[in-house]
């Protein structure tokens, strides 16, 4: 299979990387000093760029027939006309905060313990999210996910980085130091806590689970998500 990577920092490396391992061809590798030349020869493209490259990286794609897997955050108030212009291209694509296939599986956690949690009002909900000192968005797209799992299947409505009115999640975005990623959610009352939390040991997870959501997309048209990769119900 032949792949452009749209970003070549850290996580393009390491998805180049795996690639190769699995026995892929990397036909682009676009950064900021480069053009799409060659994109039009991929079969699917893996985004891992900055939150201000994403939308034309993106758009670059689907102008070009090219389905894309995005790992990229800090983006998502242009969804909407990445979607429609998904549908008009007839593309194929998958936005995702997090690949890991892990994660995904705490995703899955997260949701469950909500619908467990919904009718116990002595219970407030709280997240914490480390990340690395040059992650440019904050809080994580992860964390922003792990959020709408609650408030998805629970009566809290909203999420907030400031001092929580009712019904609002807090979330604290640390940055330290090179930490590839943790993420905890926190169910606490005045006699006990709860907690669910998922460490990422290097960005090697996020690589393999994007590669093979670019396998899975691969000659697909339409809108998914890791769910419909992993088979997820």
């Amino acid at each position: 299979m032949k792949i452009a990577l749209l970003g070549y920092g850290k996580m393009g490396q390491v998805i180049e990387r795996i690639a190769l391992q699995r026995g892929h061809e990397i036909v682009l590798k676009k950064d900021e000093f480069n053009t799409y030349d060659g994109l039009e020869t991929a079969n699917v493209a893996i985004d891992f760029s900055v939150p201000s490259a994403a939308v034309p990286n993106i758009s670059a794609c689907f102008n070009n027939g090219v389905p894309v897997v995005s790992g990229t955050t800090g983006w998502l108030e242009h969804y909407d006309e990445v979607i429609a212009l998904c549908a008009d291209k007839k593309g194929g694509f998958i936005s995702s905060s997090n690949f890991s296939l892990g994660v995904n599986i705490f995703f899955g956690l997260n949701e469950y313990l909500a619908k467990m949690m919904a009718t116990l009002d002595t219970y407030k909900v709280s997240m914490e999210e480390i990340h690395h000192i040059h992650k440019l968005d904050a809080p994580s797209g992860t964390a922003i996910s792990l959020a709408k799992g609650v408030i998805e299947n629970s009566t809290f409505t909203n999420w907030t980085m400031e001092s929580p009115k009712e019904n609002e999640i807090h979330i604290d975005a640390v940055r330290q130091g090179e930490v590839p990623g943790t993420h905890t959610v926190s169910y606490q009352s005045a006699v006990d806590t709860i907690e669910i939390k998922h460490t990422a040991h290097n960005r090697e997870g996020f690589a393999l689970g994007a590669v093979i959501a670019a396998e899975w997309l691969a000659g697909k048209q339409g809108v998914f998500t890791m769910k419909d990769v992993l088979n997820i119900k």
